[in-house]
């Protein structure tokens, strides 16, 4: 039987990720376009856009006037050891909506497409982008159809919680600030010195 998170673990990996959010925290922008950006990241993350996938999220990103730094996090979710359980959750969602070959027979595949990626360089975006197109429509279709879902489900889901997250944290720094206000006077205008 598989251990259930504890306090002490959930707590050690906020501990870790505590850099991450602390950078969260203090991008220029609202809570909005905060969350926006990290959405659109999310939903781009699970579509099979390998190599071109931190262009499509700044694209995006400007494009809806979100924040484009949180917009390129995400989209590292992507990467030579995830993309066969990605694409392989994706694909069998995908055949929900449409038909397609076996389960089976198509995570190898993705398993060979994580392989490629590791071995190529990272800027070598055509041929990263051509491993994927070399799978063939039947398999894309329900793959791209799958990815969406996802992509949609997270990206709402990554919205709403980060949006909530940023808000709380904002509203407690804005209390704080209110509660000693000695500290931001300091900070506003720093002592003359004599001469």
């Amino acid at each position: 039987m598989q251990d259930l998170p504890t306090p002490k673990r959930n707590r050690n990996l906020l501990i870790r990720l505590r850099p991450v959010l602390r950078w969260v925290i203090r991008l220029r922008s609202s809570p909005r376009a905060i969350a926006g950006g990290l959405a659109i990241g999310t939903f781009i993350a699970f579509t099979p856009t390998v190599g071109v996938q931190l262009i499509l999220a700044l694209f995006a990103a400007t494009l809806f006037n979100m924040n484009r730094p949180a917009s390129m996090i995400p989209v590292w979710i992507t990467n030579p050891l995830t993309v066969a359980p990605i694409y392989t959750f994706n694909y069998w969602i995908g055949l929900k909506m449409w038909s397609g070959p076996p389960l089976h027979e198509v995570s190898g595949m993705f398993i060979d497409i994580g392989k490629t990626m590791a071995k190529l360089e990272f800027w070598n975006i055509k041929d990263q982008f051509m491993a994927i197109l070399h799978m063939g429509w039947e398999i894309l279709i329900p793959l791209i159809l799958g990815s969406i879902a996802v992509g949609v489900v997270s990206g709402i889901l990554v919205f709403i919680f980060t949006r909530k997250l940023l808000s709380i944290f904002l509203t407690r720094r804005a209390e704080k600030h209110l509660l000693n206000p000695r500290k931001t006077k300091a900070k506003a205008s720093p002592k003359k010195s004599d001469k």
